[in-house]
This record gives C-alpha cells, structure tokens and sequence, in this order.
C-alpha cells in the first residue's frame, strides 16, 4: 500500500512537467500523441470506475480522476497549440501570397 501510494503520488506530479513543457511549446506540440494520452485517459477513467462500483474505493477513484484530467489538459492544451500553429501559418501563407 505505501509503494502504491507513493508511485501513484509521483505519477501526479510527473504530469506537471509534460503540461508545463506542453503549453511553452512553440511547434504545435508535434512530439505529443491524441492517440496515447486518449488511451491513458480512458484507462485512468475505467480504473476510476471500476474502483468506484467493484471496489466501493473512493481515494482510488479520486486519483484516477485526477490522472484522468492531468491527460485531457495535456490533450485540450496540444489541440490548442496545433490550431494556433495552423492559424498562424495559414496567416503568413496568406501574406506571402499577396506580395
């Protein structure tokens, strides 16, 4: 219990970094996979669930929620980013064009 415990708290802080690298990125955050970090909010959802209606443990749940919401930030925050590096090219596109 205290190894899972203590894994699991690292595991929370070790999203911060990858968020923190996500949203200073300046390349429409390119080295990030929707398809991996989907996969991971949906395990860390179903582990949430299942620790909830199977094992009527609510701090399980909880931190599997958590896990869950670090990957959909990482998600929302690299959509972000890709669309703003879409625009933003599309933009100096159009200004090369009219020259």
């Amino acid at each position: 219990l205290l190894a899972f415990t203590a894994f699991s708290g690292l595991r929370l802080v070790s999203y911060l970094p990858q968020i923190c690298k996500v949203a200073r990125d300046r390349n429409g955050a390119s080295a990030i996979s929707y398809s991996t970090w989907t996969l991971w909010t949906g395990c860390h959802l179903s582990t949430g669930l299942y620790a909830i209606v199977n094992l009527s443990d609510l701090l399980l749940a909880a931190a599997s929620v958590l896990y869950a919401l670090c990957c959909l930030a990482v998600i929302a925050l690299t959509a972000t980013k890709r669309r703003r590096l879409a625009a933003s090219r599309a933009g100096l596109e159009s200004k090369i064009g009219s020259r």
